[in-house]
């Protein structure tokens, strides 16, 4: 296993403090603008979870979460971003079946309008729904912002490596893989 890492997935900073609490294990991606060949793929595993802020908007979250928003300017980012959490893709979904999606909603933070939106862009690419084993940091690590950091896509190399000495797990192994067997039956249901 690794010790440290600098290879990080950009995810809006209320659905990281989500994973980080154990509200949710999934992500549903289907990638940034500026990915590479237009489409999403997972190029690393483990991955630090780097919060972003600018397209996060409190009409595309369950009630629960609407509130945890403030909306930001677009472009904006602060100039320093804090680094509290890691997690392993344990399991990696492509979804093309709106009606499989439909069935995730109390497994996600998002609405279904939000969700039903991001399934058909780009409709000839399927939703990917990755699940994540989330780990705390044991100490918060701050980085300043880098432009190489910016742009709608996926993946970031961070300017560092950040240990993942002494984390802990948000949710135990065992309630962890309940919930991966739980969700992997309706994605495979059909």
């Amino acid at each position: 296993m690794l010790t440290s890492v600098s290879a990080a997935l950009k995810e809006w900073n209320v659905t990281v403090k989500a994973l980080e609490k154990g509200n949710t294990i999934l992500l549903l991606r289907k990638g940034g603008i500026k990915e590479i060949f237009g489409q999403f793929k997972v190029n690393h595993n483990p991955i630090l979870l780097y919060p972003t802020y600018e397209h996060q908007k409190p009409h595309l979250l369950k009630s629960d979460y609407a509130s945890l928003v403030d909306a930001v300017p677009s472009g904006w980012h602060p100039e320093t971003i804090t680094i509290s959490s890691w997690a392993n893709i344990t399991n990696i979904f492509k979804v093309t079946d709106y009606l499989i999606i439909e069935q995730l909603y109390s497994y996600h933070i998002w609405t279904k309008k939000f969700i039903k939106k991001r399934f058909n862009w780009k409709p000839n690419q399927p939703l990917f729904v990755l699940f994540l084993r989330v780990f705390l940091l044991p100490e918060l690590v701050t980085i300043s912002y880098q432009s190489n950091y910016g742009g709608c896509r996926s993946w970031i190399e961070l300017n560092q490596d950040i240990s993942l000495s002494n984390s802990y797990a948000v949710i135990s192994e065992d309630n962890y893989h309940q919930q991966v067997e739980k969700i992997s039956k309706i994605i495979m249901s059909t």
